[in-house]
Order: C-alpha cells, then sequence, then structure tokens
C-alpha cells in the first residue's frame, strides 16, 4: 500500500482529526518571502535598504514610522488580504470539511478562515496580520486592520505613508503594533483565550479515541507549540496515528515510528492526491 493510500486508509477510520499547520503550509500555497515574489511588490525597498526577503524587511529599523508602515501595510495586503496564489487551503479544506477537526496553526496569514474552515475550530497562536494591537500594550485587545492597512497601500509615496494614517492606540494615544508574537508584548485578547481553550476541550475530548494528528508543514522554529506535542499525544494513545507532511523535514522519533506516516512532499501535491 502506498503512503497516500495508507493516509486515505486513516483519515476515513478517523473519530476525531488535529491539523497542526506550519510556515511550510502557506509556502506550499505560494506564499515565498524571497525570490520572485518579493521582487514584484519591494523592488524599491530592496534598491533603497539593501535587504532581499519580506522577512528581514519586516525586522528592519526604518527611521520613521511613515516608512516602517509603508513597508508594513504593502506587506500584509499581499500575505493578508491577497488571495495565495495555489489552492492548498481550499483542498485541505474539502479534505476535512465533513470531519471533526480541529486546527492549530503558528501561520498567521488567515488562510484558513479565508478557505472556509469553521472560526470557532481554529487556533492561530502567534497572531493574526490582519490585527492591530497597542505597542506598550496598554490593554488586552486587537483591532482589525483591514480599512486602515488598504489606505495605508493606496496612498504610499516614495516608501512613506501620509502622516494622517499612521496607526494610533484609541485608549492611550501611543503607535499601534502588529498583534505578531516577537516578544513580550503580544497580546493575548479574549478570542484567543477562547480559542486556547476550545483547543484544549477538542484535544481532551478525544485523546483517547481512534485520532489523527496531521502535521502540515512544521520546521523546527517553534516545535513546543506543534511537534512536540504532537508527538507526545501519539506516544500516549496506542489508537493514536500521526501523519507528517513536509518537504525535507518529515521526520518522526522511532517511539511513534509504527504509528506515524511520513511523506516528504510537497504538501499541494499530496493533498491533491489525496
Amino acid at each position: 500500500m502506498s503512503e497516500i493510500e495508507k493516509i486515505k486508509s486513516v483519515l476515513e477510520n478517523a473519530e476525531a482529526l488535529v491539523i497542526g499547520a506550519g510556515a511550510g503550509l502557506s509556502t506550499s500555497a505560494g506564499f515565498t518571502y524571497s525570490g520572485e515574489r518579493f521582487e514584484k511588490y519591494f523592488s524599491d525597498f530592496q534598491a533603497r535598504y539593501g535587504f532581499s526577503d519580506m522577512y528581514t524587511g519586516g525586522f528592519y529599523p526604518y527611521k520613521t514610522l511613515e516608512e516602517h508602515w509603508a513597508y508594513w501595510s504593502r506587506y500584509i495586503m499581499i500575505n493578508r488580504y491577497m488571495d495565495a496564489p495555489v489552492p492548498v487551503y481550499e483542498e485541505l479544506f474539502e479534505l476535512v470539511k465533513d470531519k471533526n477537526y480541529f486546527v492549530i496553526t503558528t501561520n498567521v496569514d488567515h488562510c484558513f478562515q479565508k478557505a472556509g474552515f469553521d472560526k470557532s475550530r481554529l487556533f492561530y497562536t502567534q497572531g493574526d496580520y490582519g490585527l492591530f494591537q497597542c505597542s506598550e500594550p496598554c490593554h488586552q485587545k486587537t483591532y482589525d486592520n483591514e480599512e486602515q492597512i488598504r489606505a495605508m497601500y493606496e496612498s504610499q509615496k516614495d516608501m512613506k505613508i501620509p502622516t494622517e494614517l499612521l496607526p494610533k492606540c484609541p485608549v492611550c494615544g501611543k503607535p499601534m503594533s502588529m498583534n505578531l508574537r516577537a516578544d513580550d508584548t503580544f497580546v493575548e485578547d479574549e478570542g484567543w483565550h477562547k480559542a486556547a481553550l476550545r483547543y484544549q476541550d477538542f484535544l481532551n475530548g478525544n485523546k483517547d479515541r481512534n485520532i489523527v494528528y496531521l502535521e502540515l508543514g512544521v520546521g523546527g522554529n517553534t516545535p513546543g507549540i506543534i511537534k512536540y506535542p504532537f508527538w507526545n499525544m501519539t506516544y500516549s494513545n496506542p489508537k493514536a496515528k500521526y501523519i507528517c507532511i513536509n518537504k525535507g523535514e518529515a521526520v518522526v522519533p522511532k517511539e511513534i515510528e509504527n504509528q506515524s506516516i511520513c511523506v516528504n512532499n510537497d504538501i499541494y501535491e499530496v493533498i491533491k492526491s489525496l
């Protein structure tokens, strides 16, 4: 039996499915942060500041907030509000939509919800490009940013946004920042805590059942959020199965080898063939 046939069989027989998604899933969807896509949208920034990928540009110490938000509004526009070039999230949704599933992801590009996944079955642990928070933060609340981001994106000139569009905290007046987990200022708002509880409830309610932990594109940056817990939960339940699809990085500890299926291939290709 091929790996694909094995995965099909495992998914068909599962009583519960936990999807753990990392950056590799969005890479498979065409959200690449360097090369052609970077040059298409950021050649002006590259020429002026010398960086050659979007990720580095996000950490660049811009001299003014007008430049900082010119970069970030463009970055958020293409990685959050434009559709992914490859429909891997949509294909995944078709595969799992009728199952008893829950998603935990370190991705912040909102692709799951755009593809139709049920919002109440999603836990974004690391934030969302679509949310602002106070940079201090003076209070634990986040704010939808689509309208402001679109305005910044459309009105920027010479890699600066108009000063009047700079986002300010409605409570203390300090600059807003992105709701992304980079340091201890990350805001875990009410929605974040509710999602964390729903995820925990799902795990507790299904931990002894015929459950599948499907890991997609999780690398070595934050393995403590998805990868290690998936391994541990598989190990502690003989009925559990662990599936890892990750091009070049699909590995499994020998303790759960006989409960696991690893596929070193492009996620989109694998999901399509399922």
